[in-house]
């Protein structure tokens, strides 16, 4: 066990770093980021392979030993296998996913996993093609289906498939999502709509909560219940159906914060540290990695900017501030 771990005021030791390698993508879901003219990073100002690696290579000596990337879209990254086969060779690590929309997966899908890639997220928000559209302002739906094979035919398993879930929108979703799970084998991870839209237009009444989408599956197909194997750290709640097939997650970072037990820390495409998914403060790794800093003075950045880390979102009060940052741009 490394010396020194990555513990916070609160006593949450920090082993899960969320790596965006892109703020692109080639969807627009309204939720993430604008549905047009959205201002991209220029591309000198993101972090290269090497500095990432560089990167990874010193917060494994501090515990550090999952890692997910993301985006944007991270697919959309030029070679992102390469990357992957790179971190693969990090003996620290035990795990490396990636959350994807999966329309570039077709072509991908067996690169990554020969390269050593561990879990794939899916994020698929509708199971309508008209409601696919609307919620993500762009063609694409039969690709995504597509990558979604790719990924069980490359031998990904288990695949978890992501879907936001907004009042006014998804509710007639839910039951094709569960119907879905049963057929597949997938796992369904129902998430709770939160305050991290580029066009700032959440309010709480929009969002669908789980213990709503739990009643809706258990009245039309059958009673949910808990698989008793969540780790303290996940942050979604496991459940299946009463018959043993198909299984359900929820995050519900709005009805049921789960920042008590939070392990996880983000690294921006740009290079900034995040503590939480809504910090309002962030610490310029990339400035430091090419300056020159030692790994003592860059460990030292990381502890200071975890020792910060406050006890939890505050989404539920008044105090609560959306961070400038819209998703797309904080890597989810």
């Amino acid at each position: 066990m490394p010396l020194n771990l990555l513990t916070d005021t609160f006593g949450r030791q920090h082993n899960n770093l969320r790596i965006s390698v892109t703020d692109r993508c080639n969807l627009r879901c309204f939720y993430c980021m604008p549905a047009d003219n959205v201002q991209f990073m220029d591309r000198k100002h993101l972090l290269t392979f090497e500095e990432i690696e560089q990167f990874v290579r010193m917060v494994v000596k501090v515990g550090v030993n999952k890692i997910r990337i993301t985006g944007g879209e991270p697919l959309v990254r030029k070679d992102l296998h390469l990357l992957i086969a790179e971190l693969h060779k990090i003996p620290e690590l035990i795990d490396i996913g990636i959350t994807t929309n999966a329309m570039l997966l077709p072509e991908q899908a067996h690169l990554l996993k020969e390269a050593g890639l561990s879990r794939v997220n899916i994020s698929l928000d509708a199971l309508s093609p008209e409601k696919f559209k609307q919620i993500t302002r762009r063609e694409g739906y039969e690709k995504t289906l597509e990558g979604i094979q790719a990924a069980q035919d490359a031998g990904f398993d288990p695949i978890k498939i992501n879907a936001v879930s907004v009042r006014g929108v998804t509710e007639e979703e839910i039951v094709p999502f569960g119907e879905f799970a049963r057929k597949t084998g997938l796992e369904i991870r129902f998430i709770e709509f939160m305050p991290l839209d580029a066009e700032n237009a959440w309010e709480r009444e929009k969002v669908l909560f789980a213990h709503e989408i739990i009643e809706k599956l258990s009245t039309e197909i059958m009673p949910l219940e808990p698989t008793g194997n969540n780790a303290p750290t996940a942050p979604a709640t496991e459940f299946q159906f009463a018959d043993g097939i198909g299984k359900i997650g929820f995050i519900s970072s709005v009805s049921r914060p789960f920042c008590q037990n939070c392990n996880r820390f983000r690294l921006t495409a740009d290079g900034k540290m995040r503590n939480c998914l809504f910090s309002l403060e962030e610490t310029d790794i990339k400035s430091l990695l090419r300056a020159g800093a030692s790994e003592e003075e860059v460990l030292a950045a990381v502890r200071g900017s975890i020792h910060d880390k406050k006890e939890g979102h505050e989404i539920n009060t008044a105090r609560f501030i959306q961070p400038d940052r819209p998703m797309h741009s904080i890597g989810g």
